[in-house]
């Protein structure tokens, strides 16, 4: 273990990820047709830079090394998966219907207490999380202020009606 350091600055946030893919339409029909990305800018034919709202990208969907290929095998090093923060619990219980809709599985949904999320591979075996935090001010603590998350099972239903 090193030394502690100081903390990061609370203002710190991941801004985008990009993800190897096989098949470059395939990864846009999931992340454009299913989810709601928007294409910000194409580079030639082997990679796209999307995101919501028109942020410059969220999301780099790109064949540089990855064309043709295959997932990685389950017992290697990697990405677990992608995180999704959703605004509101409304923004997720339409995610849900999206993925409903597109008759994509879910491998779990779970209440973190602190959170309620989706999980769900995308077509080229990458996690997904879908997910809304909740307020700070509602999450569960534990006796000496310190975190209590939890894993409990999400109310799908009730979250498609939202």
């Amino acid at each position: 273990m090193t030394e502690k350091s100081l903390p990061l600055d609370p203002r710190v946030s991941i801004g985008h990820v990009h993800l190897k893919v096989a098949d470059l339409e395939r990864a846009m029909n999931f992340y454009c047709g299913v989810l709601g990305f928007e294409v910000q800018q194409w580079f030639g034919s082997q990679a796209v830079f999307i995101s919501a709202g028109g942020y410059h990208h969220h999301i780099g969907l790109n064949t540089w090394e990855s064309a043709g290929g295959s997932p990685p095998p389950p017992n290697c090093t990697g990405l677990y998966h992608v995180a999704i923060l959703y605004p509101t619990r409304a923004a997720l219980g339409d995610a849900l219907r999206r993925l409903v809709k597109a008759e994509i599985e879910l491998e779990g949904a779970s209440d973190h207490g602190v959170s309620e999320a989706l999980y769900l591979r995308d077509p080229d075996g990458n996690g997904v999380e879908l997910y809304r935090d909740r307020p700070r001010e509602e999450w569960p603590r534990g006796p000496g202020g310190e975190l209590a998350v939890v894993t409990q099972p999400l109310d799908l239903d009730k979250l498609f009606k939202e």
